[in-house]
């Protein structure tokens, strides 16, 4: 058992509670061995595009019960909307108590400023027809061999030759890691003009700290990861951030002492 630790700003980002890769139980009992002044929920807690009656265990609902005891006890939690929880956006701005919802949050920490927002806007496949393919991609990969079986299944009754829909993703690969990499330089460029000294984005499940530098500047950009496959958080301690990995194999708490490789876990954005 873990004795709570004191944190200045705590973020977490891309949960997607209510989906089956969700691991709610570790997140739950991470959330209990820290005590922030602040956390900042930045996005897809809630996942609303895959949400379902029939599936919301009871650890879900225990994470949303331990955030509000969190905020009722002194923690001044954010809830910065995504685009899989953006049904909450006609709610922002509303505080109750120590709880807020906003779109985006720009935090004063130890004299530096800190932009906070999910990220979501940078990706246009999140956006108009595309967000429909977006959210069918949220259903998972189970989903995704299903459609595949049946397309193969018509294109046999034709005399046509199957596809595989997994070497299609593989071949995409290196799309998605330049993805992944204008996604970081924008959102840094955009921060270096605003002269803030932090950007924190989620989104992408690629957890991430490092240094961004252009002609006009530079500003730290970081990431928060996610609770579906790297089971990440952003903690800010005395002028310093650093990100926490659960290990859910141990059981334990362990720093990410290297930056993960984007090729190897770039399959892992698809389902942001």
């Amino acid at each position: 058992m873990y004795s709570k630790r004191e944190l200045q700003t705590l973020v977490i980002s891309d949960v997607h509670l209510g989906t089956f890769g969700c691991h709610a139980k570790e997140l739950l009992h991470y959330l209990k061995t820290v005590n922030p002044k602040t956390l900042v929920l930045n996005g897809d807690i809630i996942d609303m595009w895959n949400f379902s009656k029939s599936y919301f265990p009871s650890s879900h609902m225990d994470v949303l019960r331990q955030i509000l005891k969190m905020s009722s006890t002194g923690t001044h939690v954010y809830y910065i909307t995504g685009n899989h929880d953006e049904m909450l956006r006609k709610y922002t701005d509303l505080q109750l108590g120590n709880f807020e919802i906003v779109d985006k949050l720009l935090l004063e920490l130890d004299g530096k400023l800190a932009w906070i927002f999910h990220g979501d806007v940078f990706d246009t496949s999140t956006k108009g027809s595309a967000k429909i393919l977006a959210k069918l991609g949220g259903k998972g990969y189970d989903l995704l061999i299903l459609i595949n079986r049946f397309i193969n299944w018509v294109l046999e009754i034709f005399g046509k030759d199957k596809m595989s829909f997994s070497k299609k993703v593989k071949d995409s690969v290196k799309k998605a890691v330049a993805f992944v990499s204008d996604f970081e330089s924008t959102a840094a460029e955009l921060a270096i003009e605003k002269k803030y000294d932090y950007v924190v984005c989620g989104h992408i499940h690629m957890p991430q700290i490092k240094e961004v530098t252009n002609e006009k500047g530079s500003v730290m950009y970081l990431n928060s990861g996610d609770w579906v496959e790297n089971l990440t958080a952003l903690e800010y301690n005395n002028g310093k951030w650093e990100i926490f990995s659960y290990d859910k194999n141990y059981d334990n708490l362990i720093y990410l002492k290297d930056n993960f490789k984007q090729e190897d876990i770039v399959s892992k954005i698809l389902a942001s």
